[in-house]
């Protein structure tokens, strides 16, 4: 069916990746978006009018998480070549590796304060990092399987972590220990957060189940099976009313947490959904897959000024004090099949005036002493053709296939490539 005024739409969508989308996150300020993908690279887009992409290529295999920091003045990313880097996010796009996990990275996650880091792995750890100094603090073990997301509480005091063991524990960053555990036996979570106040905690559950859970009684207050097919991710968003979930059946699900209820299903992908964002306002909210493209929606919810929501919940942050009025307990019956009527809003039924979905992109070469030949090799498949010599350094080769432009860029026919050294 069409959809009214008021519902959800697609207002832009990006192409530039060459391969599926794993992660996506705002810019605080919310006029820029971060992606990562199976192509090994990053991109930063940028939502002024005819702004160029940037392309930041570092890794050596999958980036499978990125964030940015809650200035904005960095962008952290997880990769599967088990390496974690931090990027400066502008058109020099300077970066640094840390190095700590000994298998594939999953997830990265700033705390609120932006000191600090929480990195997930394959290795069956989590690991902290301290951010002004740019080093590993200590690791958390008691996951007997792969872990596959770890995020901060809005306060910084507690860590959730989700793994393939089908546990999803909560952690004392203080004393460093696990003090909760929630297990499950048909499947496990692909992806776990907080929600904004810090009572709570959804699960995006590889059995096709979305799972809400009050962390202060240990209690399952919500279940949802409105896919059908594995959850990969969840987002919150800002005024905890509202959750929006990515799945593998291609769709989209919004909930309206305050009534227990599917309210939205939206359809714009081709094939499996593997992340989906908010953006700090709650305005907007990113999705991206296998299909290679970042759709960006623009929501009907009402628009929240982020700092004001910051300042209420941290001013609310008391686990041992009674629930809240705005604390997401069902009005309906317990567990949620979303058989009461929805929206299904699919963009493709549509004649949608979209923005130019195709922007003018800048290749940003992060040249260390990690950097490889095949990270040129990789970018010259995916955007410009350039003579590589066995063994030997490829960068000569790019200089002389090159032209320089005026901002001392190098231009391969409609590609722009700056080397930050």
């Amino acid at each position: 069916m069409a959809s009214a005024p008021e519902d959800p739409v697609l207002e832009r969508y990006f192409k530039g990746h060459k391969a599926a989308i794993t992660s996506a996150d705002f810019s605080p300020h919310g006029q820029q978006l971060a992606t990562a993908s199976w192509d090994t690279f990053l991109m930063l887009w940028n939502f002024k009018p005819q702004a160029r992409a940037f392309r930041y290529v570092g890794h050596k295999d999958v980036v499978t998480s990125v964030q940015f920091s809650p200035l904005g003045n960095l962008l952290a990313s997880a990769s599967r070549d088990r390496t974690v880097r931090l990027w400066i996010p502008d058109k020099r796009g300077k970066s640094s590796e840390f190095k700590a996990h000994t298998a594939p990275v999953r997830s990265v996650d700033f705390s609120a304060d932006g000191q600090f880091l929480a990195t997930a792995s394959e290795d069956k750890s989590i690991k902290v990092w301290n951010m002004y100094r740019q080093r590993f603090l200590y690791s958390l073990y008691r996951h007997t399987h792969w872990v596959r997301c770890a995020k901060f509480s809005p306060d910084g005091r507690l860590i959730v972590s989700c793994s393939e063991d089908k546990t999803i524990k909560i952690w004392d960053t203080t004393n460093k220990q696990c003090v909760n555990n929630f297990s499950d036996s048909l499947g496990f979570a692909n992806f776990v957060d907080f929600n904004p106040n810090g009572t709570c905690i959804a699960s995006a559950g590889s059995d096709h189940t979305v799972k809400i859970w009050d962390i202060r009684v240990n209690k399952l207050l919500q279940h949802y099976r409105v896919h059908s097919s594995g959850v990969n991710c969840v987002s919150f968003h800002p005024s905890g009313n509202y959750l929006i979930t990515a799945s593998s059946d291609g769709t989209l699900k919004i909930l309206d947490l305050l009534e227990g209820r599917l309210i939205y299903t939206l359809q714009g992908h081709t094939g499996p959904v593997f992340t989906v964002s908010f953006s700090k306002g709650g305005e907007l909210f990113a999705s991206g897959g296998t299909d290679a493209q970042v759709l960006l929606w623009r929501t009907n919810f009402d628009e929240m000024n982020c700092k004001d929501i910051i300042k209420r919940n941290l001013k609310r942050l008391h686990f041992d004090s009674p629930p809240h009025l705005l604390d997401i307990y069902p009005r309906t019956p317990h567990l949620h099949e979303g058989k009461i009527e929805t929206v299904e809003i699919n963009p493709k039924l549509e004649v949608i005036d979209l923005q130019t979905s195709t922007p003018p992109v800048v290749d940003i070469l992060s040249f260390d002493s990690t950097t490889s030949i095949q990270s040129l090799q990789r970018l010259r498949v995916s955007t410009f053709q350039f003579e590589s010599f066995q063994g030997r350094s490829l960068l000569p080769s790019v200089l002389l296939a090159a032209r320089t432009n005026r901002r001392n860029e190098m231009v391969f026919g409609s590609t722009t490539v700056m080397v930050s050294v």
